[in-house]
Order: structure tokens, then C-alpha cells, then sequence
């Protein structure tokens, strides 16, 4: 008994000193003394409980001292006592590949990448092994054969994307990616990825021809359509997704769901042309389909939406929409479900028409319709405090506006009448009242009204205090609310005068991009771009720079038919702001106006 208590004591104490000794030469291996940490290393390697612990460091020691012979005599050793242990191998590879044995070591990790290749543990390992010593290539050929063993040509494909996004192949990446998003739970990964590594438009240009390829070559693969599809609507190529989704809404018969989730998603980023199509097919081919009504609704609105963008704004067009509401409202009634619609030809006899009590009457209808549906009745209680405010009341206006803020408190009708009320604050020249209120919403869940909140913030933050009267900012905001209220020709005379007056100031730039803008409504194009190049020439306008840049471009796009001038500007976009909100749609124009074609 009392000579196995020894024994014991006596095993633990060399274990101890083993770990001691292992702490020791490890230390000195950090702090670069390579002679002590190796005559450590020495010692600890003659024994088997402890040489798998010493094998990396040693090794690396042997090679900062440059004991190639040594290192060699080593990992012989290791290989003849441990077989199963693959990476010994490849290190011996590495070695010979080190020493300038250059056919040695290929040749040995041939052997190695073979032998590795034979079950998925040794290939993961050999797999980490490569990646660690930066052999990519390598890398691509283990892969290569393992799936040549396995005979399964998509196994292993989320490894090869790697391996090949590592080795700088973006085309092989994708197809193996691509096979990846073949097995369920992996297409949303496979998105992410293609997203964040193809940036350039070679990049985008070259997974468009791969995607293209392949929904040809597997037309019963919806997968594929489907990657498509989704690329496309990322590029804003709406017209293309919808050659795809109407192909998929035939092949698989979906009742015109996919169109009108995907003319949905076009309205929603404001390609209303496209939309309409959309619309429109979905009328034509269900017309007794559950979407028929929204589609048709939803049409009209999109129009209604280009022809208030397409300036100077046509009033007889104004009255057909109008007219197409009614015929609406007569085919499918006034109900909750063309509600919505009541509220758009409310804002037509508002806007537009100036026909103010008709539209209250539109407002009140709606709302007797709503029932219960209270974000609805606050939608329309927004309507009628901007009604309020195109007929200088603003009170009435703020009134409604603070209803709907306390009825929906943090919710983003609520954020919205919040931010109308700091308007209307700003409108009257309280400027830090309606600074205080922005400064809160800039941190709304809504990016749209925590940028406008930003946006008009910094405006009042950087324009007022300047002068005691706080004059400018003053003539600023009244010239605005002139514009809320459709007045385009009075606030051009006011943005005149303000400009003559402050052309030293720091709201010129913003007064000149006030009156491009204006110009653009009244279809004045050359006026605007005068305005464009004297901001761009004479004011420090960064802030502006790519709106500005991007309103050029479409002025000689869409005004005056000029495609190399738009596609210059288009181009220094790209280059200079390639984060701007405008780059994807300044890509796509671009490459429209270049008259790329990929199918």
C-alpha cells in the first residue's frame, strides 16, 4: 500500500515538474530567447507524455535558430511514433517547402492533401493547418479531393467559398455559395454573403451573369429565380425583377402573390412606374383574386405619385386621378378597404385643386368608415392638420397634431406628428422649441424621421445665433412653408430677395439648393442647374454635395435628354460618395444610360 502511495507521489511530482518546466520554455519562447526556450524544449521532447505539448512551439523555436537539421531529425520522429496524427506530415511539407526543396515538398503535401482527404476529421484538419500557414491553393485542392472521394459534387461548398473568397476567386465563390443556398435554412447566409463581398460593378455585373445563367440552366429550380430576383430588387433593377417574378407567378401558379409583394416592395423605394406594371398585371390576370382591390388602389396611388413628381404638375392630370378614385369607389364602394384611398383624393382636393372643404368632407367620410381602426383615424387626423396648415391655421393644425401624439405616443404615427409639430414650431420661428423636439426624434426608431429630424436640426443649429434677429433663418422658414403650401411662385420671388440679402451667410448654399429645387417644379431647368454650379463653385456645401450632384444628373438626364453629361455625373457619384443613399440609383442609371444588357 505505502509503495503505490509512492509511486503515486512520486508521478505527480514528475508531472509538476514537467508542467514547470513546459511554463518556463513557453515564457522564454514569447520574450524571443530562443537558445534557453530550446533547451527546454530538449528535454520535455524525449519524453512521450509531454512532446505533443512542446510540438508547435519547439518546432518554431528550431526555425528561429535556423536548426533545420534538427527540426528535420524531430519531425521525423514524431511521424514514425504517431502515425494517425496527419498535420506532423504536413509540417514535414512545410519544411522541405522551407529549406528550398521545392518538388519535395509538393510532392509530399500531394501526399498529405491525399491522405487527408479521405474523412471529413482529417480534412478539417488539414483544413485548418493550410488556412494557418496561408495555403489557399492548397487549400482548394484538399477540397477538391474530398468531394472527388465523397462523389457529391455540392459537398463541401460553404468550405470552397471560402477557400476561393480567401484566394481573391470571386466567380468560383459564387457558384459554391450558390450551391450552399441549395440546402434549406442557408439562403438568407448565402444573401449576407454575396451582399457583403461583391461591391464593384464588375463584381455585381458578374454574380447578375451567373444567376442569369443558372435560372436558365435549372428553369424547375425556384431556388435560383428566387437569389435572382432578390439581387435584382438589391440593385433596383425592378423591371428585371419582374420579367422573373411574373415567369415564377406562371410557372408555379401563385395567384399574383410574388408581383404584388414584389410591386409592393417598388412603391415602397419609390420606382412607381415600375409598380403600375406590377399592378396592372395583377388586375389584368386576377381580376377576381383576393389582391385585385389593393392592386388597383395601389395603382392608382402610383400614379398619382408620378404625376405629382413630374413637374411643372399637370392639374387636368390631377382631376383624372381624381375621376379614378371615384371609379373605384363606384366598382368596389367606400369601405375599409379603399379607405386609403379616400384619404389620397382628399390630399388631391388639398394639394393640389385648393379645394380645402372637399377635402375635410373626403377626411371626415373616411374616418366615419374607419370603425375601429384607430391608426387609420390618426393617419387622417395628420391629413387635416396639414389641411390646417395650408389654410394658415395653425393652431387647428397642432391641435390634431398633439392629438395623435398622445393616441400614439412612441409609435411611428406618433414620431410623426411629433415631427409636424416641431415643424410648425420651426415654420413660426420657434426655433428652439422646435430644436428640442427634433433633438428627440433623431433618435426615432423610423430612419426616415429620425433623418428629416437630423436633417432640419442641423439647419436651426447652424443658422441661428449668427445675427441677434435671427432674420435669415426667419425669411428661411416662411419661404418653406410657401413651398409646404404648393405656393412655388411666391416663395421663388421670396428665395430672390433672401438670396440678394445673404449671399454672405451661411444659409446662401441652402438657399440656392431651395431655389434649384423650386426651379425643377416650375420647369425651369436651366435656372436650376445655374443654381447647382454656382453652390458647387462658390460654397462650401459638402453636406449637399452628392443631392446636388444627383439633381444635376437627373436634370440632364430627364430635362434635357444630355446621356454623357448625366453619366459623367452619375460616374463622379459612384467615385466620390460611394456611400450615398443616391449610389445604387445612380448605378443603375449609369449603367441604363450605357445600355448594359445582361441575360
Amino acid at each position: 500500500m505505502k509503495r503505490c502511495l509512492l509511486i503515486v507521489l512520486m508521478t505527480l511530482m514528475g508531472v509538476n515538474l514537467m508542467a514547470q518546466d513546459l511554463e518556463l520554455a513557453n515564457e522564454y519562447f514569447k520574450q524571443g530567447e530562443y537558445e534557453k526556450a530550446k533547451e527546454i524544449y530538449v528535454k520535455l521532447s524525449k519524453d512521450k507524455n509531454a512532446v505533443r505539448l512542446v510540438h508547435t512551439n519547439y518546432l518554431q523555436t528550431l526555425y528561429k535558430l535556423k536548426n533545420w537539421d534538427e527540426a528535420e531529425k524531430f519531425l521525423k520522429r514524431q511521424i514514425k511514433s504517431n502515425e494517425n496524427i496527419i498535420s506532423y506530415k504536413a509540417d514535414y511539407a512545410l519544411l522541405l517547402e522551407m529549406t528550398g526543396k521545392i518538388e519535395e515538398s509538393q510532392k509530399e503535401f500531394a501526399n498529405v492533401i491525399d491522405l487527408a482527404a479521405k474523412s471529413d476529421g482529417t480534412l478539417y484538419e488539414m483544413q485548418d493547418f493550410l488556412y494557418r500557414n496561408s495555403k489557399t491553393e492548397q487549400v482548394i485542392q484538399l477540397l477538391k479531393k474530398g468531394r472527388e472521394i465523397a462523389k457529391d459534387e455540392n459537398k463541401y461548398a460553404i468550405l470552397f467559398a471560402r477557400a476561393y473568397l480567401y484566394n481573391g476567386q470571386k466567380e468560383p465563390m459564387i457558384e459554391e455559395m450558390l450551391k450552399y443556398g441549395l440546402k434549406e435554412g442557408n439562403v438568407e447566409y448565402v444573401k449576407a454573403t454575396l451582399q457583403d463581398n461583391l461591391k464593384t460593378d464588375a463584381e455585381i455585373e458578374m454574380l447578375e451573369k451567373v444567376l442569369y445563367s443558372k435560372v436558365q440552366k435549372f428553369p424547375n429550380e425556384q431556388y435560383y429565380a428566387d437569389i435572382l430576383i432578390w439581387h435584382l430588387v438589391q440593385q433596383k433593377e425592378f423591371n428585371k425583377a419582374f420579367i422573373q417574378t411574373r415567369a415564377l407567378d406562371r410557372r408555379y401558379k401563385l395567384e399574383g402573390q410574388r408581383v404584388f409583394e414584389l410591386a409592393q416592395t417598388a412603391l415602397v423605394n419609390k420606382e412607381y412606374k415600375n409598380a403600375i406594371q406590377m399592378y396592372e398585371y395583377v388586375m389584368k390576370e386576377y381580376p377576381q383574386g383576393q389582391y385585385y382591390p389593393y392592386a388597383r388602389r395601389n395603382a392608382i396611388y402610383c400614379k398619382e405619385e408620378v404625376i405629382k413628381t413630374t413637374y411643372p404638375v399637370d392639374l387636368a392630370s390631377i382631376r383624372t386621378l381624381i375621376n379614378d378614385y371615384q371609379n373605384l369607389f363606384l366598382d368596389l364602394g367606400q369601405n375599409q378597404k379603399t379607405m386609403e384611398a379616400m384619404r389620397n383624393t382628399a390630399q388631391l382636393y388639398a394639394f393640389y385643386l385648393n379645394e380645402r372643404d372637399t377635402a375635410i368632407t373626403v377626411l371626415e367620410k373616411a374616418i366615419s368608415i374607419a370603425g375601429g381602426d384607430n391608426n387609420f383615424r390618426d393617419k387622417c387626423k395628420l391629413d387635416l392638420g396639414d389641411i390646417y396648415v395650408l389654410r394658415n391655421e395653425p393652431w387647428e393644425a397642432t391641435l390634431l397634431y398633439s392629438q395623435v401624439e398622445k393616441s400614439q405616443k412612441e409609435d411611428m404615427l406618433g414620431q410623426e406628428a411629433k415631427l409636424k409639430n416641431a415643424k410648425l414650431h420651426y415654420y413660426n420661428g420657434e426655433f428652439d422649441l422646435s430644436k428640442d423636439i427634433l433633438d428627440i426624434l433623431k433618435k426615432a426608431t423610423t430612419r426616415e424621421i429620425a433623418n428629416d429630424a437630423m436633417q432640419l436640426s442641423l439647419l436651426i443649429q447652424d443658422n441661428i445665433g449668427l445675427d441677434t434677429t435671427e432674420a435669415a433663418m426667419r425669411e428661411y422658414a416662411s419661404i418653406d412653408l410657401l413651398l409646404f403650401q404648393n405656393k412655388n411662385k411666391e416663395a421663388l420671388e421670396a428665395l430672390n430677395v433672401a438670396f440678394e440679402k445673404y449671399k454672405s451667410h451661411s444659409l446662401a448654399d441652402e438657399i440656392l439648393w431651395l431655389r434649384a429645387n423650386t426651379y425643377v417644379k416650375i420647369n425651369e431647368a436651366n435656372k436650376a442647374l445655374d443654381d447647382l454650379e454656382t453652390l458647387r463653385k462658390n460654397y462650401n456645401y459638402d453636406i449637399l454635395a452628392d443631392d446636388a450632384l444627383f439633381l444635376e444628373a437627373k436634370i440632364y438626364q430627364e430635362k434635357l435628354g444630355q446621356k454623357d453629361k448625366a453619366m459623367d455625373l452619375y460616374r463622379e457619384i459612384l467615385q466620390k460618395f460611394p456611400g450615398s443613399i443616391y449610389s445604387a440609383e445612380a448605378r443603375k442609371r449609369f449603367r441604363n444610360l450605357r445600355g448594359d444588357t445582361i441575360n
